[in-house]
């Protein structure tokens, strides 16, 4: 795939995914615009499906919403309430953890820059993208396997970690393009273009990629 390409594919995606719900994330996004459920939500879903953080999302949120409301809640509320999302103890800690720093040194506002994001605990660059796009709709590229799978697949880049890609793609990837490029290829990565067995035979973009890795046949 040529960087030029990216136009056409781009638009080719944003019209393929209509088919598809959006990532659960994304849809807690667009409710409110809150950028303390986005980085909540976000926390929810590592390693876990959308399927179940959608529902953990919204009962947690049921109980408490912002930063003083869920300090107030224990660790077991919280447990009860996001379970069965991956490493719900762990979360729950780190969630309780955040929402204390946050009432502590930011008057129970998230930040909006990434460095500051970075040093919560168990927030990595995934997470502080998320919300710095989604939350706060700054200029950010969220990378997690979809998008770094699909974008060596196509032979954009060639990169070998999601952090390589990241700023691989800062490098290269115009800019209007940075805040829907990770909704695009999660729900495109989840539907068809998937790890073992993507479709390329119906694909539409499939006159763009170099299906680096992929087997002869599909």
């Amino acid at each position: 795939m040529k960087e030029s390409d990216i136009h056409v594919v781009m638009a080719g995606l944003a019209e393929a995914v209509k088919q598809w719900p959006s990532p659960a994330v994304t849809i807690v996004s667009q409710r409110e615009g809150n950028p303390f459920k986005v980085l909540v939500s976000c926390i929810l879903s590592l390693r876990t499906q959308d399927r179940t953080t959608g529902p953990a999302s919204e009962r947690l949120f049921a109980l408490a919403d912002t930063p003083a409301a869920m300090v107030r809640l224990s660790k077991d509320d919280i447990e009860k309430a996001i379970y069965p999302v991956g490493f719900y103890h762990t979360k729950a800690e780190q969630i309780l953890e955040i929402c204390r720093v946050l009432l502590e040194r930011y008057d129970g506002r998230v930040p909006d820059e990434l460095d500051e994001l970075l040093a919560f605990k168990g927030v990595g660059r995934k997470t502080a993208n998320l919300v710095i796009t989604l939350g706060f709709g700054k200029p950010g590229i969220c990378v997690d396997t979809h998008v770094h799978r699909i974008c060596n697949r196509w032979g954009y880049i060639r990169t070998k970690t999601p952090e390589e890609t990241e700023f691989s793609l800062r490098r290269i990837l115009p800019h209007h393009y940075w805040l829907v490029i990770n909704d695009y290829l999660v729900t495109f990565g989840q539907n068809h273009c998937t790890p073992v067995s993507p479709r390329c035979s119906t694909c539409v973009l499939a006159q763009w990629c170099d299906r680096v890795g992929v087997a002869k046949h599909r």
